[in-house]
Order: structure tokens, then C-alpha cells, then sequence
């Protein structure tokens, strides 16, 4: 008895909190305007980040464009020099007297033109080579600076 006694003395000198409604409807009016905040910034960080991403591929384009000429220039140029390359050799060939100065021709012509390919291989090489890097810079750059802010934030 002695123990319902006491249960009903707790019962009676505990207090139970109120609900005070006023106060939860400023606390989710601050929750609302904090996700609205957020938001807000996100999507600044969006827009900023879309804008410079679209820079960077305008400035890849128009490399790509430069290089892309270049490159038509190259070639122009590499097939110019073997076509004359070709026309001087043919026009060797005619004035040749005798087989050993064809056989002698021939070879020199080939040797030459296996160090021009080479060389001009060469020259691809090293403007392709530049292109992919002028190309992937910007890019690569925004990539990085976004990698970047995402391990500050």
C-alpha cells in the first residue's frame, strides 16, 4: 500500500511540459528560412559553376577550332612536299642511262622519304601532342578548382 502511496504522491507533484504552439511555429518558420538560405546558396554555387564551365568549353572550342586548322595546314604542307618530292624523282628516273644509277635513284628517293615521314610524323606528334593539352586545359582547370571547393565546403 505503502508503495501506490507514493506512486500516487509522484503522480500528483510531477509536472508534465506544455505544448506551447506559438513557439514550434517559430521554430519551423527558422528551419524554413535556413533550408531556404541553403538553397539559395546551392544554387548560386550551381549557376556560378555552370557559367564557368561553360566558358571553359567555349575556350576548348575555339582551340580545338585554331588547332584543327593548324593541323589542315600541316597536312596541306606534308603532302605538297612528298608530291613534289614524287615529281622530282620521277622526272630523275627519266634522264636515268643506266640500271645501276636507277637502282641508286630509287634507293636514295625511298631513304629520303623514310626520314621525311619520319619527320613529319614527327611534327604531328608534337602538334597533336600540344593540341590535347591546350584543348583539355580549361577543362581540366575547372574540374580542379571544383574538386577543389568541394573539399573547402
Amino acid at each position: 500500500m505503502e508503495t501506490m502511496a507514493k506512486t500516487a504522491d509522484t503522480v500528483e507533484n510531477s509536472e508534465f511540459p506544455t505544448f506551447d504552439p506559438s513557439m514550434a511555429t517559430d521554430q519551423i518558420r527558422a528551419v524554413a528560412e535556413k533550408g531556404l538560405e541553403q538553397s539559395k546558396e546551392a544554387y548560386a554555387k550551381f549557376a556560378s559553376g555552370t557559367e564557368t564551365t561553360q566558358k571553359a568549353l567555349q575556350s576548348s572550342l575555339e582551340t580545338s577550332k585554331t588547332v584543327g586548322n593548324d593541323l589542315s595546314l600541316k597536312t596541306i604542307a606534308a603532302l605538297r612536299a612528298n608530291a613534289e618530292a614524287g615529281f622530282s624523282h620521277l622526272e630523275a628516273l627519266v634522264a636515268v642511262r643506266a640500271p645501276s644509277e636507277f637502282l641508286e635513284l630509287q634507293a636514295a628517293f625511298l631513304r629520303k622519304q623514310v626520314e621525311l615521314t619520319v619527320e613529319q610524323a614527327k611534327e604531328f606528334q608534337a602538334v597533336t601532342t600540344k593540341a590535347a593539352e591546350d584543348i583539355s586545359k580549361p577543362i581540366k582547370d575547372v574540374f580542379e578548382k571544383a574538386i577543389k571547393d568541394l573539399k573547402v565546403a
